[in-house]
């Protein structure tokens, strides 16, 4: 995510020492991690305008310009020009949010793809409503139970009104859990900035709530999935992104125990991917494996996916939106840190994509794996997420490197000792590398960014840049994640199955899921051979 800056008009380079990246001077001030710790005089704001007919609100400021004409005062110049500053960053964020939400379509090629072809429509389904869904539950309360108590969003021109979190007081600390201000975006958030915030968070749930369709593919029944999308947009997401982006504990454990700049995680590896990949996890140990996944003594079976190619164009489709899901996440055009963010993201998606295919070519299988190429390329974005703005190019390429390998490992891990089926390998991919990025920004952020984050002086460092109190902020951080999202998903799944259940009935499974869940076979005219697809139990 997230950074919401509270920044000055006019952002200029500064010239670095020898060796050290240029970066924009004065660094902005992070508004997002805690509520307001940054003073309000940092948040250049245009001057308060008349309203406008099109109702938009204290957000936006009216066209500005010289009272007379060719003759512009001081005020009018610093006026326009704030003006155009918070107008970049709205047409930055905005734009990035709908490279995010095109991320969708990758999801839905990889998923599927890497899936059988008797169950392409339910897989589809699932990828296609998931963004609707999760987008209700967001708007009705997720957003205002991540964001209400959020403070001022400095970039998008200062707006103050989400002002109501919900704490409580530990250890003489106040402590924030969830807000209570933006629901049905209506009242004091009816605004430009709450809405551009709002569009831009909610193409982020839904990556979480697509996470795990991949994992439960192929046995979820559909109107399980239909409910529990509603919870994830509701509730699960937005109490844990609030601990991190808006303002609660997580966020001040720097502020209130000096554990360097708190829990830090600048796009999403512990927010987005790491809640998408605990979800899956619990998933699919509940739902048990896929029929004929594994033999009677234990030992599994390859079910191989239908559609190579369809998942490695999907895959390039989620990398190309990754530029928006991290360098938009400044929320700010005018941070000139997202070049470095750019090619952070680009550097860790290469050496994931190349060392996974590696690892499988040399050590497990004997053959560069295209499935696998895919899973270590989408690995290493997951993993350079959270760290993508805090750190240098060589860590960038050993995030990369490592996820690229970690993701072969917990793949077989995974299906082979803890016998827990995941299609797509989505628990591996997001949920150990999320768990990773988290961990990595805590060892490698070089000090060249983040002055003032969470409100906290200085920049963030990591372990091996002199500061382990931020490691250990990185580990609550994951810790915490693993902890609420497995309890409250273990307790959903729970209850839906208790309601309408969770999985289909096995003659549906053996069938394929398009017909007897969504009424529309997926490859209309064309004669699939169930029994080839549906490995036997031995």
């Amino acid at each position: 995510m997230c950074l919401l800056f509270a920044a000055p008009i006019l952002a200029v380079a500064e010239e670095a020492p020898p060796g050290q990246p240029a970066v924009t001077a004065p660094q902005p001030v992070p508004a997002a991690m805690a509520p307001m710790t940054a003073p309000a005089a940092a948040v250049a704001t245009p001057p308060p305008a008349a309203p406008d007919p099109a109702g938009t609100k204290t957000g936006s400021a009216a066209d500005v310009g010289a009272a007379t004409a060719g003759k512009p005062t001081m005020e009018e110049i610093a006026t326009t020009a704030g003006h155009n500053k918070v107008s970049i960053n709205f047409v930055w964020t905005l734009i990035a949010g709908f490279l995010v939400m095109f991320m969708q379509p990758g999801f839905a090629m990889v998923e599927t793809g890497l899936t059988r072809a008797k169950n392409v429509a339910h897989t589809m389904a699932m990828n296609f409503l998931v963004y609707p869904l999760g987008m209700l539950g967001f708007y009705v309360c997720g957003f205002a139970l991540m964001f209400g108590g959020l403070g001022s969003i400095g970039t998008l021109g200062g707006y103050a009104g989400l002002d109501h979190e919900f704490t409580i007081n530990l250890f003489g600390k106040s402590l924030g859990l969830f807000g209570l201000k933006g629901f049905f975006l209506s009242g004091s958030s009816y605004d430009v900035a709450v809405f551009g915030l709002f569009l831009f968070q909610m193409v982020f749930m839904d990556t979480t709530a697509t996470i795990p369709t991949g994992a439960l593919a192929e046995r979820w029944k559909y109107l399980a999935f239909f409910v529990f999308s509603l919870f994830v947009g509701t509730v699960i997401y937005p109490i844990f992104g609030n601990w991190v982006w808006g303002g609660g504990w997580l966020s001040t454990l720097g502020s209130n125990f000096h554990l360097g700049h708190g829990h830090v995680d600048f796009a999403g590896s512990s927010v987005v991917h790491m809640t998408g990949g605990v979800i899956a996890l619990v998933g699919a140990w509940l739902l048990g494996p896929r029929l004929g996944k594994y033999n009677r003594d234990g030992s599994p079976n390859a079910i191989p996916g239908h559609n190579i190619p369809m998942a490695v164009i999907g895959t390039f489709i989620l990398a190309f939106g990754w530029f928006g899901f991290n360098a938009g996440s400044t929320l700010a055009g005018t941070d000139l840190r997202i070049s470095v963010i750019a090619v952070n993201t680009m550097l860790a998606s290469a050496t994931g994509a190349v060392a996974s295919t590696l690892w499988m070519w040399l050590y497990r299988t004997k053959n560069p794996d295209p499935s696998m190429m895919c899973n270590g390329m989408l690995a290493g974005l997951v993993a350079i997420t959270a760290p993508c703005a805090f750190v240098n190019s060589i860590s960038a390429c050993f995030i990369g490197l490592v996820a690229g390998i970690l993701v072969v490992e917990v793949v077989f891990l995974v299906d082979g000792k803890l016998k827990v089926d995941d299609p797509v390998g989505a628990i591996a991919v997001h949920g150990a590398n999320g768990a990773w990025g988290c961990l990595a920004l805590g060892l490698f952020a070089d000090g060249s960014y983040g002055d003032g984050w969470n409100g906290v002086s200085g920049t963030v460092k990591g372990l091996f840049y002199g500061d382990p109190s931020q490691f250990v902020a990185q580990c609550i951080g994951v810790l915490t994640n693993f902890i609420y999202v497995g309890l409250i998903s273990l307790v959903i799944f729970k209850l839906i199955d208790a309601v309408v259940g969770n999985r289909v009935e096995p003659s549906a499974e053996i069938e394929g899921l398009d017909i007897p869940e969504m009424g529309v076979p997926g490859y209309a005219g064309i004669k699939l051979d169930k029994h080839a697809e549906t490995p036997l139990s031995l």
